[in-house]
């Protein structure tokens, strides 16, 4: 099935930006134009009390009903709009003036006496015929002593068409804001989103050979920043992780070369003429030998591996490092009579560690140390409880190394004697696999000088 593509960030944030400036202005419009509304209907509402409180005042001490009667258009003229409706009646008799050029038929009015004040409250909405909305009220007066009725009424056809332009400008910034916060936008995001682009373009041209390639993080803007610094930091990383593995490999195929150039070695020469019984064991033995370094190698290597991908399971338990360290030197024991060599161990101390694990963590310290001390000497396990946790140290006396062979002891395949490189029991693993075990552990392990000609290793284990 096909992954749906998502649309770029670039379009995502453009319709973003956009749709928040339409809406700001469509807001700003709506708001405007609710106001402006408003003001019209306040506007024609006070425009009808006012023309009714004229004509009331009017009628009721300047002018007499009969004179209109005489000239009915003296209101006519003096009204502001055509459309306008203007009609003054006495009760229950024809009007004397009326003004309705559009036949609009009047809501119910209320009559508001002569002595009441006009308010907004007092009119009453209606439609003409096309629909236009209008305003409309009705007072009572007395002209000549007479009572007279006044009934005024606007037609707010030019406000309607005046808001609809209105309307019609609000759309039209409406559009205008959202197509020129898209460009604008589009055109400002490309612009903004191109150290991004910068940076995937330098991704696909990292290979193998350019892992030395870093961003320039000079014209990087503080929000990239980070990512700068991490996808940089990310090729370090990199880099030395691929350099150590072709050094591992460069070393592995040096280690397989040697014993399996041996065997080849013994074949060819064996084969060349007839040889006897005792010759051919001779052989197979010397054969055997070379195979089983081979064997060592490839299983402390299959460990490394495991231990790498963090696939290895570790069983741990409650272990007495009092007993552990007996245990180990009580194996080594016969090794360090050989080279005129003791063991010792102090201290006791609780880990939670498996114990196959641990065994062989120290066994390697152990053969390391009888390996490479002075003949003659005393190697020291020693158990100190510390932090929580324990710590194991194994010290022997041997010749001084520079910081240099000190940083490199747990290399792979690192070993600081080269008079040694040939022993069939020296492959240079064996420290690389106490900083596997001890990684899973949680713990780590050191190694240092503290007096002349004495090396230190320190296995420090975390508290359960």
């Amino acid at each position: 099935m096909r992954t749906r593509r998502q649309p770029s960030l670039t379009l995502r944030s453009t319709l973003a930006f956009s749709l928040v400036a339409m809406l700001a202005v469509a807001g700003a419009g709506v708001y405007l134009y609710q106001s402006m509304k408003a003001s019209v209907l306040i506007y024609s509402d006070h425009a009808v009390m006012g023309r009714l409180d004229h004509f009331r005042k009017l009628l009721h001490y300047e002018l007499a009903i009969e004179k209109l009667r005489d000239s009915p258009q003296i209101f006519k003229n003096m009204l502001d709009s055509e459309d306008d409706i203007f009609i003054i009646a006495e009760p229950g008799q024809q009007p004397v003036i009326l003004v309705n050029p559009l036949n609009v038929t009047l809501p119910d009015l209320p009559v508001i006496g002569q002595e009441a004040k006009l308010s907004v409250n007092d009119l009453r909405s209606g439609v003409t015929n096309s629909g236009a909305p209008l305003r409309a009220a009705s007072v009572q007066t007395t002209s000549g002593g007479r009572e007279v009725r006044l009934t005024a009424a606007h037609i707010m056809g030019k406000e309607i068409a005046m808001l609809a332009a209105f309307r019609e400008r609000i759309y039209l910034a409406v559009t205008l804001a959202f197509l020129l916060t898209a460009a604008l936008g589009y055109v400002l995001l490309r612009r903004g989103l191109r150290p991004l682009r910068k940076m995937a373009a330098h991704a696909a041209n990292i290979t193998p050979e350019r892992l030395d390639s870093r961003m320039d993080s000079a014209d990087t803007p503080v929000e990239l920043q980070q990512l700068s610094d991490a996808y940089n930091a990310m090729l370090d990383r990199l880099a030395k992780g691929y350099q150590r593995l072709t050094q591992f490999s460069a070393d592995l195929a040096h280690e397989i070369r040697t014993p399996v150039g041996s065997l080849m070695g013994h074949c060819q020469v064996a084969l060349r003429q007839p040889r006897s019984e005792d010759d051919y064991q001779a052989l197979i033995a010397s054969n055997l030998e070379e195979l089983e370094r081979i064997s060592r190698i490839v299983e402390s290597i299959l460990f490394l591996a495991r231990a790498d991908e963090a696939q290895s399971v570790v069983e741990r338990q409650p272990l007495s490092l009092h007993d552990e360290s007996q245990r180990i030197a009580g194996y080594f024991e016969g090794l360090a009579e050989e080279r005129q060599m003791t063991l010792q161990t102090t201290g006791d101390g609780t880990v939670h560690a498996d114990p196959l694990l641990l065994r062989r963590a120290l066994s390697n310290l152990v053969a390391n140390a009888i390996r490479y001390a002075d003949e003659g000497t005393e190697i020291l396990m020693r158990v100190i409880a510390a932090d929580g946790g324990c710590r194991i140290e194994v010290e022997n006396k041997g010749p001084v190394l520079s910081d240099e062979t000190l940083r490199k002891l747990f290399d792979r395949f690192y070993r600081g004697d080269a008079s040694r490189h040939q022993s069939s029991d020296s492959y240079g693993l064996g420290l690389a696999i106490v900083v596997a075990i001890m990684h899973l552990h949680g713990g780590n392990v050191s190694v240092e000088q503290p007096g002349h000609g004495t090396i230190r290793f320190t296995l420090l284990f975390p508290g359960a």
